[in-house]
């Protein structure tokens, strides 16, 4: 008997605890549907709730001008009770569907609907839709012409895809800017009829620009209006471009082969116990985007002497040391840029310090976060020093210029002038004397008295104690000697000023080693099977090479000059060939993850080349 009221006891809890989540959980009603439909289409009007509403209470709206083809439907899901940490929830899904016709393009909203729940009234939200006229051109998608019965299903297939029911388009966020302004370039594929997979994918190099990736992993699918036709849409990549030269740069077209899938009445006959019916057919369709030209327009003249290719909108703080310091003590002088823009180009401003003070390399720190919007963040530079010589000392500004687009002007940002006031070493080493620029103790210049002795007073009294080592034999073997070594010296150093002043020359010189360098790493990710990292290191290794070894920025680069250049210098047009065969091969595996290529072929294909291209131009 205890056990038995124990029982009934733990039930009476356990729904009264059910009942409470229930009631604590906040009653929410949306109505979901398609933004755009075209006049003949259903499409399906839902109103979800989650919970149960009172019987008879659901009152739809009026649904103007469209015709309900059926509906409602209701349905609810089942309750799913979850016990997390002792505390209790209880979830509903009930949903109430339409299935409605449109009957005249243009622009309606279907208005909210009510129901009740526990005696409380609740609305959904009203639904705006576009409904577009997209007529009936014949062989248009969707519309399906009677095949000949002595055809084919690839031939009955291909018949029912429209040229443009499958579009590849690049919409670019603005087709003017200025060098160095950002634009996007998104790749979206346009569809009417189902797809079920991509090859060949092929993106273009976006020559003149500097290009940044972003992120499309949680980009959706989405219905949009195209030439009076409604398509689903994908992004299937999108960049961020920085023009890196004026005047009219392009975008080259980017392709794939999308396959769709069609159905076709099937030539077996159908039995209504065993089944048969239509066939499914794979469609390979091959698109391509347009050619896209960008007017880059040259940043204006006059442009201020700290400016050094910053273009955007940033702002510029600067936190100065203590005005007072003693002598050999260190400091940090720090400017912190932020702001949207090419941040990734901005260098670190000029800090002029007196002549007394040692200055060492800047130290740069970024926060860079890369969105539609452009690359936003901060990069922070800090400049260590140490003053050397007690004294006060007038440290000039920092100065920072950008070109800001939206104003079409130069910007100037400055710090603070900054006046030091140097004190004494508390070790006593920092009574400094300035000699030549650089500072010197007391301690250094009590040592000459060192150095130099008294002159002796008196007859002095000399004897030869040997031969004079002045003008014997040994002598003039040393003196010819020594004139031979400075004049091999000399030689030397004008002509590695020479060469050191000649950059095109110092580029040549070290792109085989660069080239090596890179090798290695793209080794090292094959080992890793990392086949982006590899792919896109081999790309550097290769393109790098021709960029040192032909002075040519990487930015200016193509596979057409890179041909001349080689043609120039007595390479031979098959090996050209191989080159720009590899690159393509690497572009392909790169970006395609169905690529046939394999990493150990294209990295022995890739030192080769270069090896080879490097041989016929020593010679």
């Amino acid at each position: 008997m205890r056990d038995f009221i124990a029982k009934i006891s733990l039930t009476a809890l356990f729904a009264l605890a059910i009942f409470s989540a229930s009631a604590a959980e906040k009653v929410t009603f949306e109505a979901s549907s398609p933004l755009t439909v075209a006049v003949g289409e259903a499409f399906r009007v839902e109103f979800a709730l989650n919970a149960y509403p009172d019987k008879g209470t659901f009152k739809a709206p009026s649904f103007d001008g469209f015709d309900v083809i059926a509906g409602p439907a209701e349905s609810s899901g089942q309750s799913t009770i979850q016990i997390v940490n002792g505390a209790m929830t209880k979830s509903i899904n009930y949903t109430i569907t339409y299935v409605l016709l449109p009957q005249a393009a243009g622009n309606v909203t279907v208005g909210a609907a009510e129901v009740t729940v526990d005696g409380t009234v609740y609305r959904s939200n009203a639904l705006p839709i576009e409904i577009v006229n997209e007529g009936k051109s014949p062989g248009a998608g969707g519309t399906q012409s009677r095949p000949r019965e002595d055809s084919s299903p690839d031939v009955t297939a291909q018949n029912q895809i429209a040229k443009d029911d499958i579009l590849l388009r690049a919409v670019v966020s603005r087709t003017s800017v200025y060098k160095g302004e950002p634009l996007r370039v998104t790749f979206k594929l346009y569809e009417r009829v189902p797809v079920v997979g991509y090859n060949d994918v092929k993106f273009p190099s976006f020559n003149g620009f500097w290009a940044q990736e972003l992120n499309t992993d949680n980009a959706r699918r989405q219905r949009e209006t195209f030439n009076g036709k409604v398509y689903e849409t994908l992004v299937a990549k999108e960049y961020l471009l920085y023009p890196q030269q004026a005047g009219t740069l392009v975008i080259e077209p980017a392709e794939l082969t999308a396959v769709a899938q069609v159905v076709v009445p099937g030539r077996r006959n159908v039995d209504p116990f065993f089944g048969g019916g239509p066939d499914f057919v794979n469609v390979p369709r091959k698109v391509q985007s347009p050619r896209i030209n960008i007017a880059v327009k040259p940043l204006p003249a006059g442009a201020p002497a700290s400016f050094s290719g910053a273009v955007g909108s940033f702002t510029m703080d600067a936190v100065l040391p203590q005005e007072r310091l003693a002598a050999n003590s260190a400091a940090t002088y720090t400017v912190k840029i932020s702001g949207t823009g090419n941040l990734t180009f901005v260098q670190a401003p000029k800090l002029t310090l007196p002549a007394s003070f040692e200055q060492y390399n800047v130290k740069t720190t970024e926060s860079i976060n890369t969105s539609a919007a452009g690359i936003s963040g901060y990069r922070q530079f800090e400049y260590p020093f140490i003053a050397r010589a007690e004294g006060t000392y007038e440290v000039e500004p920092v100065e920072f210029s950008y070109f800001d687009p939206s104003r079409m002007q130069y910007m100037t940002l400055k710090s603070k002038a900054l006046e030091l006031e140097i004190t004494p070493d508390a070790k006593g080493g920092g009574d400094a004397l300035v000699v030549q620029g650089r500072g010197m103790s007391k301690e250094e210049v009590k040592l000459l008295g060192q150095d130099i002795r008294f002159i002796k007073l008196g007859s002095p009294q000399l004897r030869s104690v040997r031969e004079p080592f002045l003008f014997s034999a040994a002598y003039w073997v040393l003196f010819f000697g020594i004139l031979i070594l400075f004049a091999m010296v000399y030689v030397a150093l004008r002509r590695q000023i020479r060469e050191s002043q000649n950059v095109a020359l110092l580029r040549g010189k070290r792109a085989n080693k660069v080239a090596v360098q890179r090798f290695r790493a793209a080794k090292r990710y094959m080992e890793e099977q990392n086949r982006h990292a590899f792919y896109e290191e081999m790309l550097r290794a290769l393109w790098g090479y021709m960029s040192d070894k032909f002075n040519i920025p990487v930015a200016n680069l193509t596979k057409e000059n890179v041909r001349e250049e080689l043609h120039k210098r007595g390479v031979s047009s098959e090996e050209s060939q191989r080159f720009t065969a590899i690159i393509t091969k690497c572009d392909e595996a790169q970006y395609s993850p169905a690529a046939s290529a394999r990493m150990t072929e294209v990295y022995g294909e890739g030192v080769d080349i270069i090896s080879r291209i490097e041989a016929m131009i020593k010679r």
